[in-house]
């Protein structure tokens, strides 16, 4: 039987989750939520949400649709002009969602198909089912056919058995119960390996529409695998592997050489993320400016003999910055126009960010 309050809740989740599909730009290009992450939930605020209500009580000589005026004419309202009060205003609720509900939400607007995990992994995972049997456990988990097999065996044994008088009577010795046997499952594993150029050109608002779309990303690509690895590397003309809070930290200088970017990153690959074992997403991010056209030549190189052939996808997400020139990409789209497995997408500011983030995961790789 359902209770009250358990339809209440279900209607006021409903209500939440109608409110933040509705805002979901505003939560994907603000920074409000990242800061709210918990390790499975995040805390969204939202405004003050009432639920309808009937009041009742005489309404004879005020209100909408009395006193005086004529039909059409508009309702006077505050104007938002006036002097200090000493009235409480409209207040911001936090709710919690789980980064599942999260992601469906995402999926959803984004109209986002579910990814199909290349290959076989050979990363197992521990699973099991009640498949064994031993002498020792609880009452609830007792076989009641084993017990009765085992007791009859020992009194035919014994020469307890009477067969005009079959009753069967089980001692602690006969009894037998279930046991959990545990298997190992293939799972399916993802690394997400994001690259940035923080050379003097890509400044902190380019770093914060880097950082705002990664966490969405990531928000995805969770509840498609149930295994993420994510790893960061920085690069101007050199590059070399940071943690989190460095990779979207660290001061820009410096000139650029994209390339240093991808050799680490195959060499990551070669290292710790076997292509048999992994589903591996290396996204890059820069303002489009190389140091040269033989550099770029260089990246190309790399991509079609080393990346490409062992990614589910290669996706560069350039951002718009008052110095970069864009040609980074222009140059990508013309070697790989018909190559499905490299994506790119320009991001001008953080409004493009959702049509981003549709263009790298909206293939379902």
């Amino acid at each position: 039987m359902v209770r009250k309050i358990d339809k209440d809740k279900a209607r006021f989740d409903q209500i939440i989750r109608g409110r933040i599909k509705k805002d979901l730009k505003k939560y994907i290009t603000g920074r409000e939520m990242i800061g709210r992450k918990g390790r499975n939930i995040i805390s969204i605020p939202v405004p003050q949400i009432d639920l309808p209500r009937f009041h009742y009580g005489d309404n004879q000589k005020s209100g909408v649709g009395q006193g005086e005026g004529e039909q059409g004419t508009p309702v006077q309202g505050d104007d938002g002009q006036g002097a200090a009060g000493d009235q409480p205003g409209q207040h911001i609720l936090e709710v919690e969602v789980t980064l599942e509900e999260l992601a469906k939400i995402l999926g959803e607007e984004l109209e986002l198909p579910n990814i199909k995990p290349k290959g076989k992994s050979r990363i197992m995972a521990a699973s099991g089912r009640y498949s064994g049997i031993r002498r020792i456990g609880p009452e609830s988990l007792r076989h009641f056919k084993r017990t009765y097999r085992q007791a009859l065996k020992r009194q035919i044994s014994m020469g307890d058995y009477d067969i005009d008088n079959p009753i069967i009577v089980p001692i602690n010795d006969d009894k037998r119960y279930r046991s959990w046997t545990e298997r190992q499952n293939p799972d399916n594993n993802a690394v997400i390996i994001y690259m940035m150029d923080v050379s003097g050109s890509m400044g902190r608002e380019q770093k914060e529409v880097v950082r705002l779309e990664a966490f969405w990303i990531d928000t995805w690509l969770r509840s498609q695998y149930k295994n993420l690895e994510r790893r960061f590397i920085v690069h101007d003309a050199a590059a070399k592997e940071v943690d989190e809070h460095t990779f979207f930290h660290i001061r820009e200088s410096g000139g650029t050489k994209i390339s240093s970017a991808l050799v680490l990153c195959n060499q990551l690959i070669e290292e710790k993320f076997l292509p048999y074992e992994w589903n591996i997403y290396p996204f890059h991010f820069s303002d489009g400016d190389n140091w040269s056209g033989r550099d770029t030549e260089k990246c190309i190189d790399v991509l079609k003999d080393n990346l490409l052939p062992v990614c589910n996808v290669f996706c560069y997400g350039q951002v718009k910055s008052a110095y970069g020139s864009g040609q980074f990409k222009r140059d990508l789209d013309k070697v790989f126009n018909d190559d499905e497995r490299v994506i790119s997408s320009d991001i001008p500011d953080r409004d493009a960010i959702m049509d981003s983030i549709k263009d790298f995961l909206g293939k379902g790789k």
